[in-house]
């Protein structure tokens, strides 16, 4: 990170400038992924795993040791993808890697393996309220060999970016099930006829190309049944699998952010005077300055106790853990950047210091992979399951 991709961040920029930014990529980011592979630090992600096989031995890095790594490369936002640990490339990795058969894994997880190609979930709809997944209307309709998918997803992270090769599609195969059996998931290349990107979706105006976010119409869509993902109706416990890893993943990014954003304000606070001594040295400073501090070990020990329950006792029983640090850490990202935003004034929500970017980046963690009302949902039945059998006080 210090040799190498910190002196990168300028000519990865002016870089930028001069290319169509949604059909090329810079030339040093290129040269920083082939560093990285040739020195082992590729696919870092993946823990120990009884699912390893022919085409894919995880380097072996636990969840806990994987976290601090994770935090280091949050701190520059294309970072995570020099070392091929990128979202939704690692759910989507991960998902092949479990529950993908051969073929599926010669043909989609290869390719994303070696850093070759990226790829996209078509989860959430614009239609219905897709943090409840049950709502998902796309139709997943067997015809002979194929199945024919029709359907609108959005904020489709990666579906425009020019080494796209293919989607993860969520979507009904049966209406009729039992509604946790209705939902399944089937693997779509880009370039199927039928599919169309409609729009890029920017946050709060900035576009994160060439990775973006987008709008999606799938019309007769067509893909061989051996496609499928698992079996139909299986699409929900593929999420599960999919999307805790992934919790963490951001959470561990976030803590990033409030190392950056402190740094920035401390900076900042140090630099400037007013009313006869630095900013720093006011009692409201002081103040913010000793609780953001206290905000982000308090995240990070979060953090790494549910790394740690996710490889002692599995993912299920570390439902729990993962669910406070994604409801906990982006809340206190948020605020400990907008209050390095208040240090810099005026240039605070300039482009200037590259906080308001920063802040667009945090806040949406508040909505992806679940809004926070879906875990703090989760978490209170969890809690209150404990006291099933409990009376009243005096009964």
């Amino acid at each position: 990170m210090e040799d190498n991709i910190v002196p990168a961040v300028p000519i990865y920029h002016q870089q930028s400038t001069t290319i169509d930014r949604w059909a090329e990529i810079p030339p040093i980011f290129d040269e920083l992924k082939a560093k990285a592979r040739a020195e082992g630090l590729w696919n870092l992600f993946m823990p120990p795993s009884d699912h390893d096989d022919e085409f894919f031995t995880s380097v072996g890095l636990t969840n806990v040791e994987y976290a601090p790594i994770a935090e280091l490369m949050g701190r520059i936002s294309f970072a995570s993808e020099v070392f091929n640990c990128m979202a939704p490339d690692t759910g989507n990795f991960e998902v092949l890697h479990r529950y993908g058969t051969r073929e599926q894994k010669q043909r989609f997880m290869v390719p994303l393996r070696d850093g070759e190609t990226r790829s996209a979930f078509l989860m959430t709809e614009p239609e219905v309220a897709s943090s409840d997944a049950r709502n998902i209307r796309t139709q997943i309709r067997r015809d002979g060999g194929d199945y024919v998918i029709n359907g609108r997803k959005w904020w489709s992270s990666g579906a425009g970016h020019p080494r796209c090769d293919f989607f993860i599609v969520m979507g009904k195969t049966d209406p009729d099930a039992s509604a946790y059996r209705q939902q399944s998931m089937i693997l779509v290349p880009r370039d199927t006829p039928g599919v169309t990107l409609v729009r890029h979706l920017p946050v709060f105006g900035y576009d994160h190309a060439p990775h973006g976010h987008f709008e999606v119409l799938l019309e007769d869509v067509r893909v061989p049944a051996e496609n499928m993902l698992l079996g139909e109706g299986r699409g929900f416990e593929i999420a599960q699998g999919r999307l805790g890893p992934g919790r963490i993943h951001h959470t561990m990014r976030n803590i990033a952010t409030m190392e950056v954003a402190l740094e920035k304000m401390c900076r900042r606070l140090r630099s400037r005077q007013t009313f006869g001594k630095t900013i720093a040295e006011h009692s409201v400073w002081e103040e913010r300055i000793a609780r953001a501090r206290c905000d982000i070990e308090m995240s990070r020990l979060l953090c790494l106790k549910a790394a740690h329950m996710m490889d002692t006792v599995g993912n299920k029983a570390a439902r729990a853990e993962i669910a406070m640090i994604k409801i906990a850490a982006p809340r206190l990202a948020q605020r400990i950047v907008d209050e390095a935003i208040q240090a810099h004034g005026g240039g605070g929500v300039s482009d200037d210091f590259g906080l308001a970017e920063l802040w667009a980046n945090t806040r949406i963690v508040r909505l992806t992979d679940g809004p926070d009302e879906v875990h703090e949902r989760q978490l209170s039945r969890l809690e209150l399951a404990k006291y099933d059998d409990a009376k009243e006080p005096g009964s």
